[in-house]
């Protein structure tokens, strides 16, 4: 599970808008992870994981 979330951070962050700096990098990562959290749709679930985590 975690190695498909790298996975997913590298491609769709890192390697998609190559920040300039590590500061850049950072506050991508961290809009990632919030995005990733909050607000993206599992396709399995149909709700946003964290709102599954809360249920369970």
């Amino acid at each position: 599970m975690a190695e498909n979330f790298f996975s997913t951070l590298k491609t769709e962050c890192i390697y998609k808008y190559k920040p300039g700096s590590f500061r850049e990098a950072d506050e991508m990562i961290d809009a990632d992870i919030c995005f990733y959290n909050h607000e993206r749709i599992q396709t399995k679930t149909g709700v946003v994981p964290l709102t599954l985590r809360h249920s369970a």
